[in-house]
């Protein structure tokens, strides 16, 4: 497949004098991550289905700085946004997209604190966008009928009030939606925000993850769906540890649209 993959660089469209309709930023853990490069292919099959005109920084790219800011080193922080904001505002970006909520919230929100305002779009949201512009189709296909719950990310529920863009999309996969206890504005976190993701957890009775996947399981779910690359690893690890990987699957969005057209 990697081979019909196009991803075309900010560069590249800077030295043919063209810009993209929208940057698509890839983020750390889509880019370096195994398990979250997947959900990159994914979303880039889904851009070049929809004709969309997109590109990437590429080595140009740096972490937003989200994970250094929640771990408390603000300066940090602060040198690695300002290398972005000059790289992003130097190709007048105007229009980001990312499939991570940290991404996300921080570019959105944070970064215009710093001089970086750009219309920011996790996503889900951008998905439903195409779909409304009719520029996307999405049917059943493989997950017609099956039963998926969704695990709302902090950063985009709690943090942004994005909770129906991902769920509009699984209706529109035709699957069987099925509402974890907690969910929405009483989601629970998977246990990888704030900088958790890099340590070891605390000492306590249960970790964070493994509880949350026990309360995915209560509604026996086919496919736990999630929108970000952290909490994919949490709940991936968390049905690993209940020993359910053979009979629930963890993906997200992207990866189920683009299974279910078979891209």
């Amino acid at each position: 497949m990697a081979e019909n993959i196009k991803v075309p660089t900010m560069a590249e469209y800077m030295a043919e004098g063209k810009k993209p309709e929208v940057l698509f930023w890839v983020g750390c853990s889509g880019s370096f991550d195994d398990r979250a490069k997947k959900i990159t292919k994914a979303f880039v099959r889904l851009l070049n289905r929809a004709n969309v005109d997109f590109a990437v920084l590429g080595t140009e790219e740096s972490c937003t700085g989200d994970p250094a800011k929640r771990a408390g080193n603000e300066f940090l922080y602060q040198m690695q946004a300002a290398g972005n904001i000059e790289v992003l505002n130097g190709y007048e970006i105007k229009k980001i997209v990312t499939t991570c909520p940290h991404c996300f919230n921080i570019m959105k929100n944070e970064y215009p604190g710093l001089g970086g305002n750009y219309e920011v779009m996790h996503h889900t949201t951008f998905l439903k966008s195409l779909l409304e512009e009719g520029r996307l189709t999405v049917e059943g296909g493989k997950f017609k009928g099956k039963r998926i719950t969704f695990h709302d990310p902090c950063y985009l529920g709690r943090g942004n009030g994005i909770y129906e863009a991902p769920r509009d999309l699984l209706r529109k996969l035709e699957v069987e939606l099925v509402e974890m206890k907690r969910c929405k504005k009483d989601a629970m976190c998977c246990g990888a925000g704030g900088a958790q993701m890099f340590k070891e957890p605390e000492p306590g009775k249960e970790d964070v993850n493994v509880a949350r996947t026990e309360q995915a399981i209560e509604v026996k779910p086919e496919v736990i769906a999630a929108g970000c690359p952290f909490c994919n690893t949490m709940m991936t690890d968390g049905v690993k540890a209940k020993n359910r990987e053979d009979n629930i699957a963890v993906m997200d969005i992207a990866e189920m649209i683009a299974t279910a057209e078979d891209l």
